[in-house]
C-alpha cells in the first residue's frame, strides 16, 4: 500500500494529572497536577472556548519573547512551586509510580510532553511481547525520562542518551521521586549520533528505540545536530541496532511544519530489510473544551502486528 495510507492521527485526552483544559489565540491553558499554566501554542488558530476568568485562573503565564516561543520569561500570578510532582498513571490497569518533576524551568517547557501518552502506551504493549530476557530500551534524545522510568519499572533493561547535563539530572531527580532507584536506566550524557555508532562497534541491540530528535541542537562537545541532515544516517544505523525478532522503534519530529510523509518514507528506507508494518502521521492532543492541538509528527514501526 502506498506510504500516504498510513497516515492517521492519534490523540491523547490526557490523564488524571494532566489536562489541556482550552486553546485558541495562540496559546494553550493546561493543568499539570495542581498547578495551572497558560503557555504559546501557535497552532491553535482558532479562537478559546472559555472566557478571560477561565483563563485567568493560571499559576503562571508564559510570555514569549518576539517571534521566538522558546524564549521569553514566566509570570508567576499566583504561588508555584520550584518543582511539583506529576504522575503518569496510563490507565487503572497500568498502576505506575512514576512521577515526573515539573518546573518553570526558564523556557516554556515544564519536563513533560503529556501528547506522548499514546506512544508509552504502545512501548509497553511491544515491551510486553517480549519473552525469555529482559527487554531492552534505548531512549535517544530521552529528555527527563518519562518513557525511560515506565519502561524500566516494566522490567527493561534503559539506556538513556541525551546530550544536556540538566535534563540527565533531571531525569535522575525523577527516578528518585518514582521510587525507582533500583530500576536498571543507564543515564548517559553523550552525542547521539557517536553512541550509536559505538553501540554497533559493540554488537549492541534493543528490542524497542524510541529517538525524539530535536530540530537543531549541539552534543556534550558542541557536535552539531541538523534534523534534516542528520536523521537519515541515524535511522541507518539505529537500524542496525534492534534485535532480529521482536523489535520496534518510534520517532518522533516536533517540527511540526515538516511533512509526515517524508519522514514516513525515511523510515520505511531504513528498514527496509526488514519488513515488519508502519504507522504514520500526527499526535495531538484532544482539550476539555474541544478543539484538538496538534503537537508533533511520528512513524512507528513493527516486526510484528
Amino acid at each position: 500500500m502506498p506510504p500516504h495510507d498510513y497516515l492517521h492521527l492519534i490523540t491523547s485526552e490526557g490523564f488524571a494529572d494532566y489536562a489541556l483544559l482550552d486553546c485558541g489565540a495562540g496559546r494553550k491553558l493546561e493543568r499539570f497536577g495542581k498547578v495551572v499554566v497558560d503557555r504559546p501554542e501557535p497552532q491553535a488558530l482558532w479562537q478559546p472556548k472559555h472566557a478571560k476568568p477561565e483563563w485567568a485562573k493560571a499559576n503562571a503565564v508564559f510570555s514569549a519573547s518576539g517571534e521566538d516561543d522558546e524564549k521569553g520569561k514566566w509570570r508567576i500570578d499566583k504561588p508555584v512551586p520550584d518543582a511539583w510532582p506529576v504522575k503518569l498513571a496510563l490507565a487503572p490497569s497500568q498502576p505506575s509510580n512514576v512521577t515526573m518533576l515539573c518546573k518553570l524551568a526558564g523556557l516554556w517547557h515544564l519536563g513533560l510532553f503529556p501528547e506522548q501518552e499514546p506512544h508509552w502506551r504502545w512501548m509497553l504493549e511491544r515491551l510486553a511481547k517480549v519473552k525469555g530476557e529482559p527487554p531492552r530500551v534505548l531512549n535517544l534524545f530521552g529528555y527527563t525520562g518519562a518513557a525511560s522510568l515506565l519502561a524500566a519499572q516494566a522490567g527493561a533493561e534503559v539506556t538513556h542518551v541525551d546530550a544536556s547535563k540538566k535534563a540527565i539530572q533531571w531525569g535522575k531527580e525523577n527516578q528518585e521521586a518514582s521510587k525507582l532507584s533500583a530500576a536498571k536506566i543507564r543515564w548517559l550524557l553523550d552525542d547521539a549520533a557517536k553512541f550509536v555508532a559505538r553501540d554497533i562497534r559493540r554488537g549492541k541491540t534493543y528490542h524497542v528505540i524510541l529517538v525524539d530528535p530535536p530540530k537543531f541542537g549541539r552534543g556534550p562537545e558542541g557536535e552539531i545536530w541538523d534534523l534534516f541532515q542528520n536523521l537519515p544516517g541515524l535511522l541507518a544505523d539505529l537500524a542496525k541496532l534492534l534485535v532480529p525478532e521482536n523489535a520496534a522503534m518510534v520517532l518522533t519530529i516536533y517540527a511540526i511544519r515538516a511533512s509526515s510523509l517524508a519522514f514516513d518514507q525515511l523510515m520505511r528506507e531504513a528498514l527496509a530489510k526488514r519488513g515488519g508494518s508502519f504507522d504514520s502521521g500526527e499526535l495531538a492532543i484532544r482539550s476539555k473544551a474541544g478543539p484538538l492541538v496538534p503537537t508533533s509528527l511520528f512513524v512507528r514501526w513493527a516486526d510484528t502486528p
